[in-house]
């Protein structure tokens, strides 16, 4: 078996209360990695065509990355996946902290859970044994409460804990996973998945190390690296974010982009050192899509500018063996704490709602974090709501005599706490934007923004058409960390690779990454391929930022596994996994392309802003698209052959 992998995965077969581990086959890891690779292979071959995804016959994988706990670094990415009950697609969440490492320390390279419960359980897995735990007293309590609780029973090591809270327990489909006390595997609605399944959490306390197969080479590499990510040159302040923003979005030029400036401001703000820089670059959406900054003016959005927050920090963490350190602590008005929100909340619950409310924006947080319920489908579903209302489309009876008002904070959070609840209109709104719409007026579906069925990312592909492409195109719909003409840039695949395209030239004209060519469409593909490495490796995105030239991943998994493969070998496994989750797609007769809102391309284009005027080729790109990963440019669909199944 090669190293730095476990070679065995467990179990858990709720309905039954059967614990069983599985070996391996080691060729699974050499056509699909380990973490998003291993469950794509196995949720394919397990999930039966035309299982409810809130039915006992659905799979949630949890998984960590093959580099995880290897010695490498930035490699503490932990996923949930499943068959998606939001988008009836496959669905996937990726999430920091420190639960990646404790996967592999129980032994296993993935835990898998199928059945239902017919009470409350959590799994529990550590040196005394495995065994699925009563949870009827944690049921109805939220994340924070859960973790506590479960740690605190523990005799000595406390474990590392996943949950949900009661976004998860009442099947909210924008419910997510939660651990670290808060920090969200979100997407996808599988906190839904996990609540209908009765697994309020999953606590590990193991102790195995996972060897490298070149403790000294992975050593070397890790130094070579720790170069880099040490280079932390003073910034000036977060008002020269905004005025960086505005210059950039004025030049008729765009520049290509080093990712090592975005690392050396996460070290300082964290992720919310875009947020005006984007507000005013377009990269950010205003006002459920359909404004600007013209409309979230520097008066508004100063409120979030990144010193403003970074003012109310209490503490920075980092993630398990990550040396950037991102995440925080903020007080709050009340006197307690909360996770520092992230860029996507800030936006989801500010600029897109036109909520200029600091103090809200951490209150809305705390209370999702606490739900375990996604922040960017919140936002989105709350600001479809306050359009229709704005519109006439709802009524004070429909919405419980709130005033949802553009800008309204304090209508924003009462909303937030009745789709908590699950009480009134919340009941409803609790499903996402564009289920939600369905069921209240067939007018109000102009204002559910949506790919998929999933609420997408605060990165608007009018700015950057390589997000709305992956929006359409990706096997989880609505999906932004998957690429963009900007995340290729920073990637910098180029170095490592001659089958990937040629970078642009230092600056180039903005209509450049408007053309529906194979050039851009190749990008994406390039973006596909590099992203599923990461996922299969464990891999924070903000890492590849900083560039592959830089942050030696292929180098890290040739010395933890013994593997002497050349990047466009990994190019080829990345391949491998998007086919795969690709086909899971195809399988279950889930759309190949998804259904996008007009805003989402500019159709019509804004006329005014930073996005003025631009419209996104997806007719052009799409089968360009596929064409480039190798699958049918007229639909999309993956032949039988170049699903790896056989013989595995």
């Amino acid at each position: 078996m090669i190293k730095g992998v476990t070679g065995k995965i467990l179990w858990v077969d709720l309905s039954a209360g059967t614990c069983v581990e599985e070996r391996v086959p080691e060729e699974v890891y050499e056509h699909y990695l380990a973490g998003i690779g291993l469950a794509a292979y196995y949720l394919y071959k397990r999930i039966p065509v035309g299982a409810d995804p809130l039915g006992s016959e659905n799979v949630l994988a949890f998984v960590p990355g093959l580099l995880t706990g290897t010695g490498s670094m930035m490699t503490g990415r932990w996923m949930v996946a499943g068959k998606s009950p939001l988008t009836q697609t496959w669905g996937d969440a990726n999430c920091g902290g420190t639960f990646a490492p404790a996967i592999k320390q129980c032994g296993y390279d993935g835990i898998f859970f199928v059945g239902k419960s017919e009470k409350p359980v959590y799994l529990s897995v550590s040196a005394v044994g495995i065994e699925l735990k009563d949870a009827s007293e944690l049921w109805g309590k939220d994340t924070r409460e859960t973790e506590a609780l479960i740690q605190a029973a523990a005799e000595k090591r406390k474990p590392q804990v996943v949950c949900i809270g009661p976004a998860g327990e009442k099947l909210s489909l924008i419910a997510g996973v939660s651990n670290d006390q808060g920090r969200m595997a979100a997407r996808s609605g599988l906190g839904a998945a996990m609540g209908s399944k009765k697994l309020k959490a999953i606590a590990l306390n193991g102790t195995q190390r996972i060897e490298a197969a070149d403790r000294e080479q992975m050593k070397a590499l890790t130094q070579g690296f720790m170069k880099h990510a040490k280079f932390k040159p003073n910034l000036p302040s977060g008002k020269f974010m905004r005025f960086l923003g505005k210059m950039m979005a004025f030049l008729p030029l765009a520049m290509r982009q080093d990712g090592m400036l975005y690392k050396i401001m996460l070290q300082k703000w964290g992720t919310i050192s875009m947020n005006e820089f984007s507000i005013v670059t377009g990269d950010a959406p205003i006002k459920n899509w359909a404004g600007s900054d013209k409309d979230f003016t520097g008066k508004l959005s100063a409120s979030i500018n990144p010193d403003a927050i970074r003012e109310l920090e209490l503490k920075r963490y980092h993630c398990y063996s990550c040396p950037i350190g991102c995440g925080g602590y903020c007080r709050m008005s009340d006197g307690g704490e909360t996770h520092k929100p992230e860029y996507e909340t800030i936006l989801a619950l500010g600029g897109l709602l036109m909520n200029r409310d600091l103090d809200s924006l951490m209150v809305m947080n705390e209370k999702l974090n606490r739900a375990g319920m996604d922040s960017i489908s919140a936002g989105g579903t709350v600001a479809m709501a306050i359009e229709a209302f704005e519109n006439g489309k709802l009524t004070l009876e429909d919405t419980g005599g709130i005033e949802l008002r553009w800008g309204n904070a304090a209508a924003a959070e009462a909303l937030i706490d009745l789709m908590i609840e699950r009480r009134g209109l919340g009941d409803i709104l609790a499903d996402g934007a564009k289920a939600a719409a369905e069921k209240l007026n067939k007018a109000c579906e102009e204002y559910a923004i949506h790919a998929g069925g999933q609420e997408p990312a605060m990165h608007d592909g009018r700015a950057d058409p390589g997000f709305a492409l992956h929006y359409a195109v990706e096997p989880t719909p609505g999906r932004h960390t998957i690429g963009s003409i900007l995340y290729y840039e920073m990637f910098q695949m180029w170095r490592k690779s001659q089958k990937v395209p040629k970078p642009s030239p230092i600056f180039y004209p903005k209509k450049w990454k408007y053309r529906g060519d194979k050039n851009n469409a190749g990008i994406a593909v390039a973006n596909s391929k590099m992203k599923m490495i990461m996922d299969g490796a464990g891999l924070c995105l903000f890492g590849a930022f900083i560039g592959v030239h830089r942050l030696p991943i292929f180098e890290w998994l040739n010395a933890a596994t013994g593997w002497n493969k050349a990047p466009d070998d990994y190019l080829d496994m990345g391949r491998n996994i998007q086919t795969l989750r690709q086909a899971f797609n195809q399988k279950h007769g889930a759309p190949l392309r998804h259904e996008m809102s007009n805003r989402l391309i500019g159709k019509p284009p804004l006329r005014e802003g930073a996005n003025k005027g631009w419209s996104v080729p997806i007719e052009e790109l799409v089968p360009l698209y596929w064409q480039g990963m190798g699958w049918n440019p007229d639909n999309g669909r993956v032949a039988e052959a170049d699903v790896a199944l056989e013989g595995l």
